[in-house]
């Protein structure tokens, strides 16, 4: 990383997926520059924050030295608490003004993900916005960098007025930011600096897999068209098998197979490769052997002591066999699959419906896998499978068109342009997606039915809060099919719908798959159960840089079974194509 630091920014913004190590990197970034001799703040806006835990400082909202690097300050910002906070200014002063229905609808729209991100933004503008105190660092650092669509809705005009009052158009997770309205100045000059390419890096880290390549070519395209222009890739955890083991080699030649294809995009970027650690980044030490390039040398008897610790915790989890034979139990319902992009929840929902089909049972496989190659696979030649693809793209568009029709003759030129900018957020595909799935869970009541790509409790409490507004405002439900009217009641009962959370054995997503748990809680929905993917400690594999893998992976399959799972189910990582209903077998061997 060295030749990467010597390129650094006064502003050095680090974005990419849940679990791909952007933490990590910007942790390793700003460590690697204080040893430098410069002052260094380091600034997390994650809500899944483990900044505490890598610089293993404890920090709060203001600058903190993080103990033996001279130079370095790092503060984390809440923005759950911001969003609250955001919130309540937007929706306080319409309480006994609206009807109970409205007000309720508009706060579930500033419940979800863009408004915490919106009110982090907020936090961090602030801080940039104070010359006296940024004059004393040299550079700052910001894990987690704010998304096009955040972007773009600053520079609308109409999203800094009092929109949401009115507004009927349809289910929105963020609204107008007009409880940040004395902000305006303040957003338009941290804009113009995010904009400036000598003053300005954006650092996409990515992981050597397909998935996580398409995600950061997205990111990068999306920014690059607002101006985010100067740009540099990272490639976290490359590695290379000092052994013979059969579970390294098909790893290796996995990550080797992705960057041979990533996308073009990608391959003209400047990019630093970053080796691969298993034991995960803690501590100044770890973080000074990433940004020097150094590996980890964990000794060969790692993977007997991985064994004997798999052994002990194995006898904790549900095994596939029992898993399976109760979530067919009942001979028929939904079994939603949920998660963060890139755990695998579509390969998940795909493995189980063939799994029970293959036992007789007669299921559909409703799925928004944009390649739909899994579908198509496991669909050909397999008796009882029915598969239903919902293009996502298709449904927005669709959703998106009827929105803005019944909108347009009635809302300003400026308005218009901010619901527009509403319907490009992450939620409105949710939305316009479950909508589409919706007449498919009716199905569940003759057979099972299997969801790739669930609804969050936020997009849940949205629909519901939207049905009541109309059911209470506007006197009617009859723009709502009967599918959605029945949609909450159906998800909530238990012996009808199971819904599965699909994490992996690392920092981040266990602590994001946390957080969607909750926000299935708020929804008042308990997940069935949780399933645990891509798990080397129970590949099987002797290579001790990954058994070492596997031992920092026991730390989260603990705290998994210990505070968020009623049953978990252990999927260990597997070295065949997942290509066809008999490899997708090979998950179900732990």
């Amino acid at each position: 990383m060295k030749s990467f630091l010597s390129k650094a920014s006064r502003y050095i913004f680090f974005t990419g997926k849940g679990g791909v190590g952007k933490t990590s990197m910007a942790c390793a970034t700003a460590l690697g520059l204080a040893e430098q001799g410069k002052r260094i703040l380091l600034i997390s806006t994650d809500p899944a924050s483990n900044l505490d835990e890598v610089l293993e400082t404890p920090l709060s909202s203001s600058p903190t030295p993080v103990r033996n690097v001279p130079g370095l300050f790092a503060l984390n910002i809440d923005p759950i608490n911001a969003a609250s906070e955001y919130r309540e200014r937007v929706v306080g002063p319409y309480r006994g003004v609206l009807p109970d229905a409205a007000v309720a609808q508009m706060e579930e729209q500033l419940s979800g993900a863009c408004t915490v991100e919106i009110a982090g933004f907020n936090e961090f503008s602030k801080l940039l916005g104070d010359d006296a105190a940024m004059r004393d660092y040299d550079h700052v650092v910001l894990d987690t960098a704010p998304t096009g669509h955040t972007l773009r809705l600053l520079n609308l005009p109409s999203a800094w007025n009092d929109f949401i009052a009115s507004n009927q158009t349809g289910s929105s997770c963020l609204g107008p930011i007009a409880g940040l309205k004395e902000q305006k100045i303040l957003f338009e000059q941290v804009v113009a600096a995010l904009k400036d390419p000598v003053r300005t890096l954006l650092v996409l880290v990515s992981r050597a897999e397909a998935m996580s390549f398409q995600e950061a070519k997205r990111a990068g395209n999306e920014l690059g068209e607002l101006g985010l222009k100067n740009q540099h890739l990272i490639i976290n955890g490359v590695f290379t098998p000092v052994s013979d083991d059969t579970v390294a080699a098909a790893f290796a030649q996995k990550s080797a197979m992705a960057m041979d294809y990533m996308p073009e995009e990608l391959k003209h970027m400047p990019t630093t490769l970053v080796p691969f650690r298993p034991a995960g980044v803690m501590g100044v030490a770890a973080l000074q052997s990433v940004y020097r390039s150094q590996k980890d040398d964990p000794t060969p008897e790692i993977a007997d002591r991985l064994q004997s610790e798999v052994d002990t915790l194995s006898r904790r989890t549900t095994k596939w066999p029992a898993f399976l034979r109760e979530l067919e139990e009942e001979g028929r319902g939904v079994i939603m699959t949920m998660g963060k992009g890139g755990v695998g929840k579509t390969t998940m929902a795909a493995a189980i419906a063939a799994e029970l089909a293959q036992r007789g049972h007669a299921v559909v496989l409703s799925t928004t896998d944009p390649a739909a190659h899994v579908a198509q696979t496991i669909g050909k030649d397999l008796p009882n499978l029915t598969v239903e693809r919902i293009d996502p793209k298709v449904a927005t568009e669709h959703y998106v068109a009827t929105v803005l029709e019944k909108n347009r003759k009635r809302l300003s030129a400026d308005d218009m342009a901010l619901l527009e900018e509403e319907m490009r957020s992450p939620c409105i595909e949710e939305i316009a997606v479950f909508q589409a799935f919706a007449h498919t869970v009716a199905k569940g009541a003759k057979g099972f039915v299997v969801l790739d790509t669930a609804p969050t409790g936020h997009t849940l409490l949205l629909l519901d809060a939207t049905q009541s507004y109309h059911r209470e405002v506007a006197k009617s439900v009859d723009e709502l099919p009967d599918e959605v009217k029945t949609l909450l009641p159906r998800v909530r009962d238990p012996k009808f719908t199971k819904v599965l959370i699909v994490a992996l054995p690392e920092a981040t997503p266990t602590h994001e798959a946390a957080a969607l748990q909750e926000d299935l809680h708020r929804a008042g929905i308990e997940p069935y159960g949780w399933i645990v993917n891509r798990c080397f400690a129970f590949s099987g594999t002797k290579d001790p840089a990954l058994s070492a893998k596997g031992m920092d992976e026991l730390t989260y399959l603990n705290e998994i079974l210990e505070r968020h799972a009623r049953r978990a189910v252990v999927s260990p990582w597997v070295p065949q194509e997942l290509n066809g209903a008999k490899n997708l077998q090979f998950l179900f061997t732990s």
